[in-house]
């Protein structure tokens, strides 16, 4: 990297299993907390032993999901879009993600009521594309919304699999025009539309996909997974990327790994106006 990436984390203190909102929550299969503990310390210093920068917002009690902060906003330069969450169980994390980022100097915009967003979850951009996840969490008209006020070309993909809940579990821009995805969690023509946009598409098989192989962290050519990832691992290692992975087992109990568990606030490195705006400082 020749920057230093910003990312939001949460600390899991007020983490648990306290509702069911996706099929992989089980109240009877509660997380460890001190060893989710254990493992988001590990995830934080890797991230910054690798150059990463984080921040935190304070957990609360009661929002045990606060910790997934990929969920919070989509960032875009210095706006940023908070979530508009499908589930009671999460909106009360809405108001507090807002202010945090109109604290710290982002312009917010807001979507509309009746609309729902789940922020970066469902929306990844890869060159100049956002590919916006929708069906189970997002509504198509917030992406919609969103692509005529950013301005940007849109690709909805439909997400057909419960497990994929979100975008972000079962696609990942690594760059642009390379991304790691598993193909059941679309429908048919999501799949064509993926393969037509995409340049190289890295496929992630059941096992590992179920280890939440997409769900990974990118910094750079770095790129942290879960552990249980190793044939993902080696298809990264032949195309120059540095894989890493770190235990995350208490979080995917709630549906959720590195990247549910982190937000660029400077953007993903794949998103084409991130690249625009590095060159363009660089000139200045």
């Amino acid at each position: 990297m020749t920057e230093r990436a910003e990312i939001l984390m949460c600390p899991p203190s007020c983490f648990g299993i306290e509702y069911e909102i996706n099929p992989w929550m089980n109240r009877q299969h509660p997380s460890d907390r001190p060893l989710a503990v254990q493992q988001w310390d590990e995830l934080r210093r890797l991230l910054e032993d690798r150059g990463a920068s984080v921040c935190c917002l304070t957990p609360i009690p009661g929002l045990p999901d606060l910790v997934f902060t990929a969920n919070a906003a989509l960032v875009y330069k210095d706006r940023a879009i908070p979530a508009r969450f499908r589930h009671p169980e999460r909106q009360g994390e809405e108001a507090l993600v807002a202010a945090w980022f109109s604290e710290r100097g982002f312009r917010i915009d807001a979507l509309p009521d009746g609309l729902f967003f789940e922020g970066a979850g469902d929306a990844l951009f890869c060159g100049d594309t956002l590919f916006a996840g929708y069906r189970i969490r997002s509504d198509i008209r917030s992406h919609r919304e969103i692509g005529d006020r950013l301005q940007c070309r849109v690709m909805p993909l439909e997400l057909v699999d419960r497990h994929y809940y979100h975008l972000d579990t079962c696609f990942c821009p690594l760059a642009p025009g390379v991304a790691i995805y598993y193909p059941p969690a679309f429908d048919g023509y999501g799949r064509k539309v993926l393969t037509a946009s995409i340049d190289e598409l890295i496929p992630v098989g059941d096992a590992e996909a179920a280890s939440f192989a997409c769900n990974a962290v990118v910094l750079g050519r770095t790129v942290v997974t879960n552990t249980g990832c190793t044939q993902l691992h080696r298809q990264l290692e032949t195309r120059g990327f540095l894989p890493v992975a770190t235990s995350l087992t208490e979080f995917v109990k709630a549906g959720g790994s590195a990247k549910c568990l982190t937000l660029r606030l400077d953007g993903e490195d794949a998103a084409a106006w991130k690249l625009a705006d590095r060159q363009a400082a660089l000139v200045s």
